[in-house]
């Protein structure tokens, strides 16, 4: 997946809410399509790769893509557009990529092979509401 340069790619920062606003946002539409183990890392001070990481299972590849739907839908209404999307036509593993913000949707075994949460392991996690 190419990355754009630090210049047109701007960058949230601990003082400006949006980047954690809009994983909140990810979040809440993962959620209204029966997203399970939905969880926001918190990546600001461990990586430049992105601000928030969100990640959210799913038991099929037709629902795992009403999720990346209603995320990709659901930030249009708030004039956010995804930067990059990748893996949407195999289903098992869909990333969108909102620069600082990158939802990983994951096919529940695809999630437990790959354990990301395993390996930003030092990252804080954003606790929503249940």
């Amino acid at each position: 997946m190419p990355t754009p340069s630090s210049e047109s790619r701007p960058r949230g920062t601990a003082s400006d809410p949006t980047g954690e606003q809009r994983a909140r946002l990810c979040a809440e539409f993962a959620s209204e399509r029966r997203a399970e183990d939905i969880i926001i890392l918190d990546l600001r001070s461990l990586s430049t790769v992105a601000d928030f990481f969100v990640l959210a299972s799913a038991d099929a590849d037709v629902q795992l893509r009403a999720v990346a739907d209603r995320i990709t839908e659901g930030l249009k209404e708030h004039d956010e557009r995804v930067w990059h999307r990748e893996g949407y036509d195999n289903g098992q593993w869909i990333v969108l990529d909102y620069v600082d913000v990158v939802c990983h949707l994951f096919l529940k075994e695809k999630r437990d092979f790959y354990q990301l949460e395993r390996l930003w392991g030092d990252a804080p996690r954003i606790t929503l509401p249940t």
